[in-house]
């Protein structure tokens, strides 16, 4: 049997494992983020709410003034579900499964439970990007890094753009959502982040050589 290589973007060429379209290392990975994300959507709850909730009263990195209803968490908290859902779409219709309830929870455990059939099939690396960016998502909504996504400016990624990305989430008008912009007006929403950012490392490390 022919082993190709895993469609990640890892610094070096990896296999993928006998009979998968992934490594072993990613397939590990998209189980760990699977198994996480209940948690981490549970805890994001605490966040849209304009209540004050402070578990350690010494923290203050990361902390925001919540004085209205964050819009914006509610809709990560969203696509996520829409995400899990269409990818458990995929597996109820190919392998004729009972659908699970629409709740995160269970949409997660229903994925982990046909991670072995996922992560075998063509799209597995579209799976295994989406997951990671849900949990990046979740982490960032939980608990901000300045130094993170709002600290990175550059370039446009799109052919002769000659705009600059700030990747601070700005507020969509036409749809109300957070997305991501460029200076000259090109958008991306919250959930392509992990994509986007491959391709500015890409285009970065091309101008570096």
């Amino acid at each position: 049997m022919r082993v190709h290589p895993c469609p990640r973007n890892h610094p070096q060429e990896i296999p993928a494992a006998v009979g998968f379209t992934l490594c072993v290392l990613c397939i590990k990975q998209v189980e760990n983020h699977l198994r996480i994300i209940p948690a981490l959507h549970q805890e994001s709850l605490h966040h849209v709410s304009p209540a004050p909730r402070r578990t350690n009263p010494t923290k203050v990195s990361g902390s925001r003034k919540r004085d209205h209803l964050d819009i914006a968490v509610l809709d990560v908290r969203h696509n996520i579900l829409v995400i899990l859902e269409s990818w458990s779409g995929i597996v109820v219709e190919k392998l004729g499964s009972i659908a699970p309830h629409r709740s995160v929870p269970q949409l997660a455990r229903f994925l982990t439970a046909n991670l072995e059939w996922i992560t075998a099939q063509p799209p597995a690396g579209d799976f295994a990007d989406e997951i990671e960016t849900i949990v990046t998502e979740l982490r960032h909504t939980i608990d901000p890094d300045p130094d993170g996504l709002n600290g990175l400016t550059r370039q446009c990624v799109v052919d002769g753009c000659a705009g600059t990305i700030t990747a601070a989430p700005h507020k969509a008008e036409n749809t109300g959502r957070s997305n991501i912009r460029c200076s000259s007006g090109h958008a991306w929403e919250l959930r392509e982040w992990l994509t986007l950012r491959h391709l500015i490392e890409r285009q970065r490390k091309s101008v570096d050589a």
